[in-house]
């Protein structure tokens, strides 16, 4: 008996404080497995494609596949600027991808306050058919775009692909959100000093919706910069195609060009689409966090 409550006192002395047990949080391991999944589902794709290019054409089809090439060798990359014209490609989706997020960005963010702050009638219906038009698939529309293009004169142009794709429905409906998250006293206040609603907009809301129009730019940036299937059918000069439809080239006749090569040119047109993102992430998230302080 004596010895149980040495031992009892003992833990519990000023020196020897008891120490709960600490229960595992399994809430915790649970997170970070699904985490850890789900970042491998997305970033696996990209890793092999990433190995793969730095193996030889031999190494790319040896079966069992190694993840990590045991050799590593850049001369993949060095074919890719050999076979293609690749200064000319990365402009041309440089020249269309930019001009599209800037005409997107402009273009969402007047529609989209004229639907959030300017009462005109049929407002409602009209926010309503432009929200229809992102359920229709742009190979529903390619046929009747492709024929106006070409009664204008700009078949085989990149104008082709830059106006059809300036108006976007989903900028307008995010900028549309955004600015209904910004106080109205504010255009209350412009109209008394006697500010029209096109100076309104210049001046008072244009400035704070930068961050809405930041998303909408990078979104569409890394959408275009990847789009295929628009420039397959608009351009048929390789001088006017963009990087995407270069790519292609590198397969070869029939198939017969090396994978090493073909999924090098990936890697290198992944590269101006992730500087995109690295750069505006903080825009993003500024601009997808805004609205909850407002």
């Amino acid at each position: 008996m004596s010895t149980t409550t040495e031992r009892v006192s003992a833990r519990t002395a000023p020196g020897n404080p008891a120490r709960p047990r600490r229960k595992p949080n399994w809430n915790l391991a649970v997170r970070v497995v699904l985490l850890t999944f789900a970042a491998s589902l997305t970033l696996g794709p990209v890793l092999w494609t990433l190995s793969t290019s730095l193996r030889t054409p031999s190494e790319s089809f040896k079966l069992p596949p190694s993840f990590f090439p045991l050799n590593p060798d850049f001369t993949s990359y060095a074919q890719v600027f050999q076979q293609l014209d690749i200064y000319i490609l990365v402009l041309n989706s440089a020249l269309v991808t930019g001009l599209i997020a800037v005409g997107q960005m402009v273009t969402a963010a007047m529609a989209g306050y004229a639907f959030a702050n300017l009462k005109f009638r049929g407002r409602g219906a009209l926010f309503s058919i432009v929200l229809a038009t992102m359920m229709v698939p742009v190979q529903v529309t390619i046929v009747p775009v492709f024929m106006l293009i070409r009664g204008m004169g700009l078949s085989d142009t990149l104008l082709a692909l830059i106006l059809p794709a300036i108006p976007t429905a989903f900028g307008t409906f995010l900028m549309r959100q955004y600015f209904l998250g910004l106080p109205t006293d504010l255009a209350e206040a412009a109209a008394i000093d006697g500010a029209t609603p096109w100076r309104t907009f210049r001046s008072v809301y244009a400035p704070l919706a930068v961050p809405g129009m930041a998303i909408v730019g990078i979104l569409a940036f890394n959408f275009h910069w990847n789009e295929f299937f628009r420039p397959l059918i608009m351009t048929i000069s390789e001088r006017n195609f963009t990087l995407p439809l270069g790519l292609v080239s590198l397969q070869g006749n029939l198939g017969t060009g090396s994978i090493s090569v073909v999924l090098a040119g990936v890697v290198l047109s992944m590269i101006p689409a992730l500087v995109v993102f690295i750069f505006g992430q903080r825009a993003l998230q500024d601009g997808l966090t805004a609205g909850s302080g407002k």
